[in-house]
């Protein structure tokens, strides 16, 4: 929608910034080009093990309700998956990679204030606008997703942090894709 608004229309378009992006990001820092693997196979163990978290706090938070599927859609299981990658990988990048990064460089590098306080301050920022975004569309606001939502978006920015982006996008999809799965094999 961002891009439409400015006159970009291209169906790639907002693919092709992230890929760009994150190739000049891989250059800039002089990382080497060789894909491993067993490091990739490693990361996805720990995405899946890292979003174990999230679906505890879901189940506590909803109680196996219409909440499990966060804004659920009767949709094919393909495309549900498919909306699931490309959510796990746009939301981290949108409101963990840029919006920490800028508010970083707006709070502590250039508004010089103390980096404990601006961090925590960061975290809830791109938190709380993770989950508001959410409501966007025609999703009615309930307090117990919303809630549900920003402690996602803490933890998320805590994976960032932790972790980094990959791994973050990981666990996004993981728990993405482990709900669709509850909901369809559980629910029913």
């Amino acid at each position: 929608a961002f891009f439409a608004r400015v006159g970009a229309n291209g169906q790639f378009l907002p693919s092709l910034a992230i890929v760009g992006i994150l190739l000049a990001w891989h250059i800039a820092k002089r990382d080497p080009w060789k894909i491993e693997i067993g490091v990739l196979f490693a990361m996805m163990m720990e995405s899946i093990l890292l979003a174990i978290p999230l679906l505890v706090t879901a189940a506590a938070l909803a109680r196996i309700s219409y909440s499990w599927r966060l804004a659920a859609a009767v949709m094919p299981l393909r495309s549900e998956v498919v909306l699931d990658l490309g959510a796990g990988i746009y939301e981290e990048f949108v409101f963990r990679l840029l919006l920490m990064t800028a508010l970083a460089l707006a709070l502590i590098d250039c508004g010089k204030l103390p980096r404990l306080s601006s961090g925590l301050l960061i975290v809830l920022i791109s938190a709380l606008s993770f989950s508001l975004y959410h409501y966007l569309g025609d999703e009615h606001f309930q307090w117990s997703i919303f809630a549900f939502r920003t402690i996602a978006g803490i933890y998320f920015a805590a994976l960032l942090i932790t972790r980094g982006f990959g791994i973050t996008v990981g666990s996004h999809i993981a728990y993405d894709i482990s709900i669709i799965l509850l909901h369809r094999v559980v629910l029913g």
